[in-house]
């Protein structure tokens, strides 16, 4: 997409006819991003840390870390990181890095045992935080210097010309929260409540007032499977009882309810009215000078201040930026106060938001202040039925289109720990379905794109590791990653146990990944195409569309169908004419044709082609 001085222009074009889309003021978060886009656009590269580097392959349903092995920051070597770098990566997403509740036990270094009963898996989740001001032990060689482990990663990730990026949950914490590294000064999430008020405006959690918490049962769920363990007992000692994460409110949550964690505070009183300043309705067009101004001399809630000391806490250790987990959870407000509070240290941090509610996004973009959010309901979510057989093209456009004003704002990926891996069953059933969806997903839009571990190799998540079942890569065991250690091999790095055909596969994404160089991909307006099938109708599973800048026009075409090859006609702006070269799989140079464009396309295939100058 383009950004211009104080407009967001979206062009689409079908049949020749450009329609320009609703123009917006241009937000101050876009002018940080044309900073970080000079050379390219950003690739995020998430990374489950504890299952990078292990190359143990037993697997045993909820077995321990001796048992199953488990990675450490020494993994990420600077041949690693190399790799991943030569992939167009340009942020680690470091995922589940920060100290979160987890069966095994580290007493000898000081730390609490986690009683199972309120753990997910045997690794634990690594949205329930149990110290914000360290790191997992499991991921350190030695768990006493864990923090300085994690810092000299932070320093070869920069040195591999890369950003660092963690997550942070403002919404809950884990039920057994105790930080033993925090600075001086600083007191525990709930230290201070007066926890015989439901709520009160510091209070950082929400009570059951008069009753003790109780573990959730089922009937269809074991805690460890049934193996034995000394705590578990059906018991967790918390009175009073805590409201958990999902902001269920019973003292006994459901077994489906983030029982593992306590959902924190804003100042939201429990009939949803507001205890602190709203932001004014301007505020949406000010930059985050103007919204960090804003909240000075404020008295606001506790827990505000206690996220903003632990953000900058994290920006003092070298780290560039957040992904922020289920933030439509939490009020715009605080992201306002949050990210302008960042922002004020290190203009230039990455910000990423998770929000699944359509109706939040301009709110979370323009009061929030964030960067970037996830574009999963609507794009990757049409996306992922043309990839099964079950959409269509036109569907994926216009989930696009649906959201133009702020496109350059949302992240497109195919793959991250809260979906299924494409060559899982429950998904495609191969990798090879996600080729064309990677090429429309990666160059639609000047977004960022995310690419999860394994993907690349076509890891199909189908191992049972313990809790939650095949299909998505366990986040919450210890667990072997079969695709990414064939490519690991045993920490050369250099794909030796691939077969050919995930080399293969590595290779074109290498490619694909590398066109984010690219000025169309860069900034380009984007074009709608039609695409005609020889029978004069839209074919339903061939997507085509172009990005075009003063420097530079592409025309990109995806044939979705696996079984059927394709030729269709693409009809083109009256001006452009001449010579196409494909930039992606080799196709035959063509030669537009009264603005008309025929291509012949196999399964799966895709053209990237380059109009000459």
């Amino acid at each position: 997409m383009t950004i211009k001085p104080l407009v967001l222009a979206l062009s689409l074009i079908s049949g020749g006819a450009i329609l320009t889309a609703c123009q917006t003021t241009q937000s101050p978060n876009e002018t940080v991003r044309a900073k970080q886009q000079q050379d390219q656009k950003p690739v995020v590269y998430q990374v489950f840390t504890r299952l990078f580097g292990n190359t143990h392959t037993n697997n045993v349903p909820w077995g321990t870390k001796e048992e199953n092995g488990v990675g450490k920051f020494a993994d990420f070597t600077p041949k690693a990181l190399a790799e991943i770098k030569e992939m167009g990566v340009s942020h680690m997403w470091y995922t589940g890095v920060l100290h979160h509740a987890l069966v095994a036990d580290y007493s000898q270094y000081g730390i609490g045992i986690d009683d199972p009963d309120v753990v997910k898996g045997r690794a634990g989740s690594p949205y329930a935080i149990k110290d914000y001001y360290n790191v997992n032990p499991d991921l350190a060689i030695d768990p006493v210097d864990r923090l300085g482990e994690f810092e000299e990663l932070i320093k070869r990730t920069h040195e591999a010309g890369m950003k660092v990026v963690i997550d942070i949950v403002p919404n809950h914490v884990a039920r057994n929260y105790q930080s033993l590294s925090a600075p001086s000064g600083v007191t525990d999430f709930g230290a201070q409540d007066d926890t015989s008020q439901v709520y009160a405006r510091n209070n950082n959690f929400y009570y059951v007032a008069g009753q003790d918490f109780k573990v959730p049962t089922s009937a269809d769920y074991q805690v460890l499977g049934g193996m034995p363990h000394d705590l578990v007992d059906g018991k967790f000692i918390e009175s009073p009882a805590k409201w958990t994460g999902n902001g269920a409110r019973a003292a006994q949550p459901h077994i489906h309810d983030w029982y593992e964690t306590v959902k924190v505070n804003y100042g939201v009183r429990p009939d949803g009215s507001y205890d602190f300043p709203i932001l004014p309705a301007h505020m949406a067009k000010q930059d985050h000078k103007a919204h960090y101004a804003f909240w000075q001399e404020k008295d606001l809630p506790d827990s505000w201040y206690k996220f903003r000391d632990i953000t900058l806490y994290w920006l003092d250790k070298g780290v560039d930026g957040f992904r922020y987990d289920m933030a439509e959870m939490v009020p715009v407000e605080f992201w306002s106060f949050l990210n302008s509070s960042i922002k004020m240290k290190n203009p230039d941090a990455f910000i990423l938001a998770e929000v699944y509610n359509p109706t939040l996004y301009r709110a979370y973009i323009h009061q929030g202040k964030m960067d970037f959010l996830y574009d999963k309901v609507g794009f990757y979510d049409s996306l992922k039925l043309l990839m099964q057989g079950k959409g269509n093209a036109q569907s994926v456009i216009d989930a696009h289109k649906s959201v133009s004003d702020i496109a350059p704002h949302m992240l497109h990926f195919l793959e991250n720990h809260d979906e299924q891996r494409i060559a899982s069953p429950e998904f495609a059933g191969s990798a090879e379905k996600g080729k064309p969806a990677m090429v429309v997903s990666h160059l639609i839009s000047s977004a960022p794109t995310m690419l999860y571990f394994g993907q690349s190799v076509g890891e199909d998540g189908s191992e049972m590791a313990g809790f939650g079942k095949p299909s998505r890569t366990s986040i919450f065991d210890y667990i072997g990653v079969p695709a990414h250690q064939a490519w690991m091999n045993n920490g050369k790095f250099d794909g030796g146990q691939l077969t050919q055909k995930q080399k293969e596969l590595r290779a074109y994404y290498k490619k694909l990944m590398n066109l984010n160089a690219l000025p169309a991909v860069i900034d380009g307006d984007l074009l709608e195409l039609n695409s005609m099938d020889l029978e004069g109708n839209q074919a339903p599973t061939v997507m085509a569309f172009a990005r075009a800048t003063s420097k530079q026009r592409l025309v990109i075409a995806s044939n979705f169908n696996a079984k059927h090859t394709q030729t269709v006609t693409l009809t083109l702006p009256e001006h452009w004419q001449g010579k196409v070269t494909d930039l992606l799989e080799s196709h035959p140079t063509m030669q537009i044709k009264n603005n008309q464009l025929v291509i012949t396309l196999a399964p799966l295939a895709s053209v990237v082609y380059e109009l000459e100058s």
